[in-house]
Formats: C-alpha cells, sequence, structure tokens
C-alpha cells in the first residue's frame, strides 16, 4: 500500500432487523482488484435470500478477513478496502462516515452523532436510489441522527421526491435516475442491485409466448416440470456412489425444516373441491385479462382471495405460537411457496386481504418473475402469516407439507382433475381439487381447521361466471 492511501474497514451489514448473521458464499474480488462504489465486492447467504454485498467507497481491495462458507455476525469486519487519502477530493457520505467514526475524543458528541448520520442501510440506500432521493436533506429518527426506512418513505410522502428529482447534482448522485429518465426500471440499473437475489435462472418467455400443452391426462397443469441441474463431484471410476455439496441455501432450508418438525408438532387434514366453475370463469377472462393486465391469470388467484376471506373469519389461522401466549395477526400476509432448481423459496403477498382477485394476480407474477430471475429482496421474504403452496402446478394430487416456521398453518393447492361425480343422483364430469392443509397442533385443533378448510371450499365453489375480478 502507498503513503497516500489507508486501509478502511468494511463490515457485515444489516441487511434486515431481524437478521443477525450471514454466510460469505463467494468473493467477487480478490486482494489488488481495483473496486468502484456500488460495485458488488462479495455474495452472503441468509436464511431468506442470497444477496451481495456492494463497497461503499472507490478503492483496493486489501486484506480478506472472512472465508468463503464462514458465517460473519452483522458489524464484524469482512474485509479492508485501501482507500486514497482524500486530497483534493471531496468524501463521500460513506468515507465521511467512516471518517467521523475514527475522528479523535474532542470532537465529543458531535461527531458520534455525524457518524451514524451517513450510515446508511441497505434498505435505505435501495429506496433513495429507486426514488432519487439525496439523502443528505433527510431529517434522521434513529439513534445519533441515523436515517431509517420510515424517514425515507415520510420524504417521499411530502414531495420530497419529486423536489430531489429536480436537482442535476443530485440525480448525477445516482445512476439509477438516469436510467429511470430513459424509461428503464431503475431496480435492473441500480448500483444497489447487489443486495437482489442472485441465483441463476431460465429467463421469462416474453408476452405472447405459447405454452406447449403439458399432458392430456385431464389435470390443469400451468407449467411444465422442470428437470433440476445439480453439480457434482467428479466420479472415480468403479465407485458406486457420488457426493453433492450442500449449498449454504440447502443448508438453510435443512435447518429450518429440521426446526419446524421438531418444535411444531404437525397433524394434516385435506377436503375435495369442486372448482368447475373457477376453470370456466378463467377460461373466459384470461385472454382479456392478459392483454390488459400483462400478467396470466391463474387457479392460484382465485384460491388465494377464498383463502384470504377464511382466515378473516376464522384469525385464529393466521397466528403463531409465543410460549406462553398465541400472537394473532392483524394484516394477513400470504407466504407463496416458490421452487426453483434448486431451493425453495417463500416470498410474501403484504396485506392480501387488502387486495381483489386482480391485485393478487399481479402480485403473484410480480413475486414469480423475481423468484425466477433471481431478483428477490429481503423485504419480499419477510412478515409471512400463512403459506399457501401451488403443489398442483407441477401434477401433484395429495401432499403433506411442512409448516413455515413459525406459522400456524400451510395450505397445498392441488391438480386440478377431472373425475365423474355424483350430483343429484345423476353422474357429470366435473374439475375438482384437493386442499391439503397442515397444522400446528399447539394453537389448532380439528374442529377449527375443518371449519376452515370448509369455509374456503364454500368461497372456491361460489364462483360464479358473474365474479369481478376487480
Amino acid at each position: 500500500m502507498s503513503e497516500n492511501q489507508k486501509l478502511t474497514d468494511v463490515t457485515m451489514p444489516q441487511l434486515a432487523e431481524s437478521l443477525v448473521s450471514a454466510t460469505i458464499a463467494k468473493w467477487l474480488k480478490k486482494p489488488g482488484d481495483s473496486i468502484e462504489q456500488y460495485e458488488p465486492i462479495c455474495e452472503v447467504i441468509t436464511d431468506k435470500v442470497n444477496a451481495e454485498i456492494p463497497s461503499t467507497l472507490d478503492g483496493v481491495m486489501g486484506d480478506i478477513l472472512a472465508q468463503e462458507g464462514q458465517t460473519v455476525n452483522v458489524g464484524d469486519i469482512i474485509c479492508r478496502i485501501a482507500v486514497a487519502s482524500g486530497e483534493g477530493t471531496a468524501p463521500s457520505p460513506q468515507l465521511a462516515a467512516v471518517a467521523s467514526a475514527s475522528a479523535s475524543p474532542q470532537q465529543g458528541a458531535g461527531s458520534e452523532e455525524g457518524s451514524m448520520r451517513f450510515r446508511y442501510s441497505p434498505a435505505v440506500q435501495t429506496l433513495a436510489a429507486e426514488h432519487q432521493i439525496d439523502l443528505s436533506q433527510v431529517q434522521g429518527s434513529g439513534m445519533g441522527g441515523r436515517i431509517t426506512r420510515k424517514d425515507v418513505l415520510a420524504y417521499i410522502e411530502k414531495g420530497g421526491a419529486a423536489r430531489s428529482q429536480g436537482a442535476p447534482a443530485q440525480a448525477a448522485s445516482f445512476p439509477g435516475a438516469q436510467a429511470q429518465s430513459e424509461g428503464v426500471q431503475p431496480s435492473g440499473t441500480s448500483p444497489f442491485q447487489g443486495l437482489q437475489h442472485q441465483t441463476p435462472a431460465e429467463p421469462s418467455p416474453p408476452l405472447g409466448t405459447a405454452i406447449p400443452n403439458v399432458r392430456h391426462s385431464g389435470l390443469h397443469l400451468t407449467e411444465s416440470p422442470k428437470i433440476p441441474t445439480i453439480e457434482v463431484e467428479g466420479m472415480e471410476g468403479g465407485r458406486s456412489e457420488y457426493f453433492i455439496d450442500v449449498t449454504p441455501m440447502r443448508n438453510a432450508i435443512a435447518r429450518n425444516m429440521r426446526q419446524s418438525v421438531t418444535e411444531i408438532p404437525h397433524a394434516w387434514t385435506m377436503i375435495e373441491v369442486d372448482v368447475t366453475n373457477i376453470v370456466l370463469l378463467r377460461n373466459q377472462l384470461k385472454d382479456e385479462f392478459k392483454r390488459k393486465e400483462g400478467v396470466n391469470l391463474t387457479y392460484l388467484a382465485f384460491l388465494l382471495k377464498a383463502v384470504v376471506n377464511a382466515i378473516k373469519d376464522y384469525p385464529i389461522m393466521n397466528s403463531f405460537w409465543a410460549v406462553d401466549k398465541i400472537v394473532v395477526k392483524r394484516d394477513i400476509n400470504l407466504s407463496l411457496a416458490v421452487g426453483t432448481e434448486d431451493s425453495v423459496l417463500t416470498p410474501v403477498i403484504h396485506r392480501a386481504d387488502q387486495k381483489n382477485i386482480a391485485g393478487l394476480a399481479r402480485e403473484i407474477e410480480d413475486l414469480a418473475r423475481k423468484t425466477r430471475e433471481g431478483k428477490l429482496k429481503l423485504d419480499d421474504m419477510q412478515g409471512g402469516t400463512f403459506t399457501v403452496n401451488n403443489t398442483g402446478s407441477f401434477g401433484s394430487i395429495l401432499s403433506y407439507p411442512i409448516i413455515n416456521y413459525p406459522q400456524a398453518a400451510i395450505l397445498t393447492f392441488e391438480s386440478i382433475v377431472k373425475k365423474p361425480v355424483v350430483i343429484n343422483d345423476m353422474i357429470a364430469v366435473r374439475s375438482m381439487a384437493n386442499l391439503c392443509l397442515s397444522l400446528d397442533h399447539r394453537i389448532l385443533d380439528g374442529v377449527i381447521c375443518g371449519r376452515f378448510l370448509q369455509r374456503v371450499k364454500d368461497n372456491l365453489e361460489g364462483y360464479t361466471l358473474d365474479t369481478k375480478l376487480y
């Protein structure tokens, strides 16, 4: 390191309020590599989602203190970056934070407040980039004057985003601003895109692409089952087995599933539903809906609306166990179990009870696209109160799901199958589907869950050709 450079510590940021640690998955920079501000330096794995840690300053990668596969607590040093001493250049807010944190004690309380004032969380940085906000104009309410996400949202509500967009210097300070003026979504070009999930996935097909017929067995499937690709160690000649490395994401899934089945006494029940009217209604509206909204109208949207209305009648389903209390959540935040080639993620539709069928369909499409493209954020994964899994999309007709800890229940929507059904002593061919429910027997019993499933069934069978989506 030259005399006009100094080493600056880079610590593990708190990616979300509930996260206290993260695992280093891969270093994207090696010692000696040049680094630009906002450029990703490493990939990390959390219990919720994969993310990239962006550099907060320009410089050269120095020592790497946290190795790949190592779990690091929030606030611990992961590496050091060599930066210029700063002669003739104005430090960035992040550099100012580092400088104020290492200043002499004579600066007193004002120094401590300044150091917190310019320490921005990834959530604050992402929100500021998306709305082109100069954070120096936002009043912080956190400890030491630190700016919180609520402060930024309050600033936006007061029209601060519009004022920030009008300032050329501020627009230039966020590269996402230029992208937005060109008609491009800021989330795709923002320097904070390193905070997004980076699991490789096939791009979603362009709108209007015909989906091939999956099968002719009477099952209503929305997509063809995919074959996972798994990287394995090279197999020696003559061996009758091989090894698969456990990824951090797979390890997190294993830990969470074990916690669920160990702590929660699972029980299971099922009910059969006649969804013929939903099939007819969807077939009647799907083309016009796709043309108008640009998203697919799936069976899942109708199910979610039926589930939400049933939870309103039986709010105990929207709860979790807290040792000596049962906590019932007022907001209905539905977690959707979405499978990829190598993992299962549960992005959340927040306040699903405030959305109509069309709104739920848009949320489903948006979360599914983010999952496929690896762009889920931590906010997309947090706050779920009840989980729904569309296992019927890959042909399942019966399943026993594991509860998404610490929730009280999980519901699966199985394949829609045409069956002969007796109606008024006559046989008719109807589209039938199974709903399977796993429940926490500490909180829920058979009576309440039976009534809940019956209410979901009534809601689903209550759809008619006159049902409105909006």
